[in-house]
């Protein structure tokens, strides 16, 4: 009997379904975060890679550049550490972001249908999402650096890179140069990046989402008469927004973080975030100075591009988010 029931496809289906509902946050995070990790990952390398260069050198030249050096692998390189770990990470995420936020609901807290009330809370859901997830996310985003600034690392250790090594030996080659620690380097700074930057990114989205129409229970009402987008279109244009101005906001500490791992990597002498900051705003050379506007523009190189893959990854983060949480919502019972 329980054998011929298990066997029904109307049985499997409902076991199915009810799955897909016990584990909405995960399923969702996991299929939206493939397909705009996949559309944003060449900006994101691109992104290094201006991050660190010396020179000044625009984006086309730059993009064409490793296109004639590395061929389209190139703007993939390391592509399969985000697919595999920044999907799964997301998931984890997003799942102690919703907990979070069920937790301060079950205990009335921060539960007014205000926006004061619902942007606190989507930030300190945020920055406990980030905090916990960036223990697990660290090694894999060293990985990450390390594979998109291969050549540069190289380079500066004065060795022609004919073949780069694949994930698994640069994994191998920090393991084998700084043992566990060495795939923890800069962690503080990665630590200080994801925590700040997750809550106010949840922040900013929850309070637009509030702003915009949504209700404290999750579903979409009208929009507002002076934004002249369809409802469907709220999750990308908040997404979006609260990508680029979050991603803004903590973007000089990416960079000195970049910096000091790409040194760490390299063997070379080790600086501190301050000195890195100072050294990148200001040159050098303290007896001269560069003008500061300058070393700040040079701080926020790279930013344009960011932008870009900010409104590319996360528009498409949320838009496919809310798709597949509505398709799980409208399954049968």
């Amino acid at each position: 009997m329980d054998g011929t029931r298990q066997s029904n496809p109307l049985y499997d289906s409902v076991a199915i379904n009810e799955f897909l509902r016990r584990n909405k946050a995960v399923v969702c995070a996991l299929s939206a975060s493939y397909i705009s990790t996949f559309a944003g990952y060449p900006l994101d390398s691109l992104k290094s890679r201006l991050q660190t260069t010396k020179t000044s050198i625009t984006i086309p030249k730059l993009a064409a550049l490793v296109y004639r050096e590395e061929g389209l692998i190139g703007f993939y390189r390391g592509l399969w550490i985000p697919l595999m770990t920044i999907s799964f990470v997301r998931a984890a995420s997003f799942t102690i972001y919703n907990r979070t936020k069920e937790y301060c609901r079950d205990h009335n807290h921060l539960c007014r249908n205000r926006l004061f009330d619902v942007a606190l809370t989507g930030g300190i859901s945020g920055a406990m999402s980030g905090a916990l997830i960036s223990f697990g996310s660290a090694p894999f985003e060293l990985v990450k650096v390390r594979r998109q600034l291969e050549y540069t690392i190289a380079a500066s250790k004065g060795i022609t890179l004919i073949k780069p090594p694949g994930t698994f030996e640069a994994v191998k080659d920090i393991f084998r140069t700084n043992g566990v620690a060495g795939l923890y380097t800069a962690f503080r700074l990665h630590f200080i990046r994801d925590t700040s930057g997750t809550a106010l990114y949840f922040l900013e989205y929850d309070g637009m989402r509030h702003i915009l129409g949504r209700n404290r229970s999750g579903e979409q009402g009208p929009t507002p008469s002076w934004l002249p987008i369809h409802a469907s279109l709220v999750p990308f244009f908040c997404g979006s927004v609260s990508g680029v101005t979050s991603w803004a906001l903590i973007y000089p500490l990416d960079v000195v973080k970049t910096k000091v791992q790409q040194r760490a990597l390299a063997g070379d002498r080790y600086r501190g975030p301050w000195e890195t900051l100072i050294r990148l705003v200001r040159g050098p050379d303290p007896n001269n100075p560069k003008p500061l506007l300058s070393g700040i523009a040079r701080i926020y190189r790279g930013l344009g591009v960011s932008a870009v893959r900010s409104i590319t990854t996360h528009g498409l983060l949320w838009t496919l988010f809310d798709l597949v949480s509505k398709y799980i919502d409208g399954l049968p019972q």
